[in-house]
């Protein structure tokens, strides 16, 4: 058992599918792009696949792009020097740098401002990762790991993603299922939440018939796993 199996649980066709690209993924350094909706597990993928590299004992960093202020998502990333702008009260290395030997996992990607998807792009390129305020750019080994719940194809079309950062991205493109697409793995997910969540709280499991299993089974859990976890 790997971590996939740990984090991933399921034997439906469409995962066990994803986690065999996953696997081989994970041996590489590609850059990869994981789509899916919303609560499917996009980050918890990105963590296995990080775990399983040669990457694994450095860091893993995790930033969700929509939450960055579009005026600081350069800073956030790439770093600064003190005095590089107004309220640049002290040296920063930025996500990238501080993810260096390790993975960067940008959740929602397509939130990226256009001028700071330029950049993305040449550290892609060359990895050379230029902050701000700095004269010169530094090579920084650093794996990225995107992820959205957007289509990109379409922000492509409409301008509001690169396409050149895009095929730069979309290398190895993995798709989550949605977990409507598992009805299978609804019953072991459910077990496995339940008693996580009781041995946390220090409670007994609670204990499902065999209609509540298929009446959940035929409901479409239209927030993805994460909504069968907060409803377990």
């Amino acid at each position: 058992m790997d971590t996939f199996d740990t984090l991933l649980l399921g034997e439906s066709p469409a995962l066990l599918s994803l986690l065999r690209s996953a696997r081989m993924a994970a041996k590489t350094d590609v850059t990869l792009l994981l789509s899916g909706e919303s609560g499917t597990g996009k980050e918890v993928l990105a963590k296995s696949i990080h775990k399983e590299s040669l990457r694994k004992d450095k860091p893993f960093i995790a930033i969700n792009c929509a939450a960055l202020p579009e005026t600081l998502a350069e800073s956030e990333l790439f770093g600064h020097r003190k005095g590089s702008f107004t309220g640049a009260s002290e040296h920063t290395i930025g996500r990238i740098k501080a993810a260096e030997g390790g993975t960067l996992f940008l959740d929602e990607v397509g939130e990226l401002p256009l001028a700071v998807q330029a950049k993305l792009l040449r550290f892609l390129e060359s990895s050379e990762c230029h902050a701000l305020g700095e004269s010169h750019a530094v090579k920084v080994n650093t794996r990225i790991i995107a992820a959205t719940n957007r289509d990109l194809h379409e922000d492509v079309k409409s301008g509001q993603f690169r396409k050149d950062l895009f095929y730069r991205l979309n290398i190895v493109p993995l798709q989550l299922p949605a977990l409507r697409e598992r009805h299978g793995d609804i019953e072991k997910l459910i077990s496995h939440f339940t008693a996580q969540l009781a041995r946390q709280h220090g409670l007994d499991a609670t204990r499902y018939s065999v209609p509540a299993i298929e009446q959940l089974q035929r409901y479409d859990w239209p927030g993805n796993v994460r909504e069968l976890r907060n409803f377990c």
